[in-house]
């Protein structure tokens, strides 16, 4: 055999050993490796969604490894995460989805709060997470490819796909079976999916004929009573996750009431041990929960995993920055609930549901003049009723501290123009500030959902260049007090829609502060007790709806007018979007420096009034 013979046969023979390499590894499992053992080994973090990019490390927060590998525990079957926010949730998702497509290849359905977000967590979580990670970019085609099977909200890969849906959409909730099902933010979900029942028992179903079924549930909690994840958590085995002390080794569970700094000076912020009594830097306090384990509190059903974590543990939240958002938040009873549920992960817990009239009585205090020299602006609410215009001039300070400074109504006819009209004279009024001179209302709301829908958009059509809105009430949980105004109307205005269970929320949070200051509600002394008896004429009840409980806003009495007015000014400086601090700041420039303050206008003259069109 000639040389190039023997060069050809041995260069057939590396080729030959090269395609049974690559055969073997083609054909071989992927290892046995838990969630956590995946992550590690084959996880990449992407920079438009993550702080931290390049390679995933479960130990830089440890207590993700028990609640990523209770998902590939075969004896689990339920897996409940209530927790605080940044603690790593979506990407705790993330691996899953990401093991379950490389590891274990299962049909997954992910259901977020709504469509919109389904889109949002696939778009920036997943597609980055699937295209930055070698192992799982190789399992699913690139979307461009005409036969990828890959959509915004449905991938497929080999044994099979994941796909996003919105809790708002039955039809997606009750389609094809899933094995593996992950709900996020449920206690963000609507209590029904359209008329088909309860979202989370919907996608539940969708696993009943796999025997090897994953159901995890996901969240930072909401109200007490009303809570999935806490009814979910109540139900499991209630793992808490205990850390040693650095100085005496005693394990402990962390709790915001060890948490000591100097008054007015959150910058010195430790943690106590509650057994040794040392101080813990937030050095100390990472390294406790880098050797910390996750421990059942109760018997629970046995294939049910529960775990529950705030952001104490969270190595990316120092403890100076929780305290300076608790003493942000400790005043105002809403921003106190939205710290509680989202930095310790728990539960708010209403302290009453109705507030009596004759505790605000006793605060009516006297003022001189008619605006009090705290007051920055004005706003007005207005209340439309059957035979009579009913509202409120509110003063707002700093940290939205207020002061009611005028209750009327105006009886008449809402469907001719003389009553508007009165409306609109009162609105012009002018009020003496004692420091600044006159003051004029600075927006006003009024309500469009009674029987004179057409007027009112008539009436704020004419006066927009005034800040007078048009407003409906929009209920359910989680509204914002103010949405997106819309022209879907038949008076083609800008319509804005007013959460009234969040509004009245903020209201009644405010009524119920016993101490002068931000958020405080202020009263004169002159104020009539029927007002009072308007404000408090609603409580918040827990009701049933299919089986789940709904907290809703009930009348206690048949008058509840003030109320409704308190809550349109509320919105009306909402819609204004000001920051108040900073117009207190500009105030105070101007009368220390009155030669800076902007040359007075000259006034104009009033327009002829064309608003009687539309009321014959």
């Amino acid at each position: 055999m000639i040389w190039s013979d023997l060069i050809r046969e041995k260069q057939k023979k590396a080729l030959e050993k090269r395609l049974h390499d690559a055969a073997v590894r083609a054909l071989k499992p992927p290892p046995k490796l838990t969630v956590s053992q995946w992550s590690d080994r084959y996880r990449q973090l992407s920079s438009e969604s993550s702080a931290e990019a390049g390679s995933w490390s479960t130990s830089r927060a440890e207590y993700q490894r028990g609640m990523m590998d209770a998902v590939s525990d075969p004896n689990i079957e339920n897996v409940v995460l209530m927790t605080g926010a940044q603690i790593g949730k979506t990407e705790l998702i993330n691996n899953v989805v990401g093991f379950h497509i490389h590891q274990d290849p299962a049909p997954m359905l992910v259901v977020q709060p709504t469509l919109e977000m389904a889109q949002t967590w696939s778009k920036d979580r997943l597609s980055p997470a699937i295209r930055d990670t070698p192992a799982l970019s190789e399992k699913i085609k690139n979307p461009r490819a005409r036969d990828s099977g890959n959509t915004t909200l449905h991938k497929v890969f080999s044994g099979g796909h994941v796909t996003a849906c919105g809790a708002n959409s039955p039809s997606s909730l009750a389609s094809r079976p899933c094995r593996v099902i992950l709900c996020d933010e449920v206690d963000r979900y609507p209590l029904s999916a359209g008329s088909e029942g309860d979202p989370v028992g919907l996608a539940k179903r969708r696993a009943n004929t796999f025997w090897n079924r994953k159901i995890i549930l996901v969240s930072t909690p909401t109200e007490k009573g009303a809570s999935r994840i806490e009814q979910a958590y109540e139900e499991s085995d209630k793992r808490k996750y205990y850390v040693p002390c650095p100085d005496c080794d005693e394990h402990q569970v962390l709790s915001w009431s060890n948490v000591r700094w100097e008054k007015d000076n959150p910058s010195t912020a430790e943690y106590t041990c509650e057994h040794c009594g040392s101080f813990w830097s937030d050095l100390k306090r990472f390294k406790a929960v880098r050797y910390g384990e996750w421990r059942a509190t109760a018997e629970g059903d046995g294939k049910t995993a529960g775990f529950h974590l705030s952001g104490l543990y969270s190595p990316w939240t120092p403890l100076e920055d929780a305290a300076r958002d608790f003493l942000a938040s400790k005043r105002d009873p809403m921003r106190l609930k939205t710290w509680v549920n989202t930095f310790l992960g728990e539960t708010w817990e209403e302290q009453g549901d109705q507030i009596d009239e004759y505790d605000l009585i006793d605060r009516r205090e006297e003022w001189e003049g008619e605006l009090p020299d705290e007051v920055l602006l004005l706003t007005a609410g207005i209340d439309v009723q059957d035979d009579r215009l009913e509202y409120e001039i509110v003063g707002w300070g700093r940290g939205e501290e207020s002061w009611s400074i005028d209750y009327q109504v105006l009886y008449g006819d809402p469907s001719t123009a003389e009553l508007w009209i009165r409306l609109d004279t009162a609105l012009q009024h002018s009020y003496e500030h004692p420091v600044h001179g006159e003051m004029t209302i600075r927006s006003s709301c009024v309500d469009s959902g009674g029987h004179y829908t057409q007027q009112v958009y008539n009436y704020a059509r004419q006066r927009a260049g005034r800040r007078v809105f048009a407003i409906k009430g929009v209920g359910g949980e989680g509204k914002p007090v103010v949405g997106r105004p819309t022209k879907n109307n038949i008076g083609k205005i800008n319509l804005f829609p007013v959460g009234a269970d969040t509004a009245k929320e903020l209201v009644y949070s405010r009524l119920k502060m016993t101490t002068k200051g931000e958020g405080y509600c202020h009263f004169p002394l002159d104020r009539g007790e029927e007002y009072f008896r308007m404000l408090t004429a609603e409580k918040k009840v827990t009701k049933y709806f299919k089986g789940r409980p709904r907290r809703e806003w009930v009348k206690i009495r048949t008058r509840n007018e003030a109320l409704d007015c308190r809550v349109y000014a509320t919105a009306a400086l909402a819609i204004l979007n000001l920051n108040l601090e900073a117009v207190y700041k500009r105030a105070q420039n101007m009368v220390l420096s009155p030669e800076k303050a902007a040359p007075a206008r000259r006034p104009s003259l009033p327009r002829r009034n064309s608003f009687v069109h539309g009321y014959k």
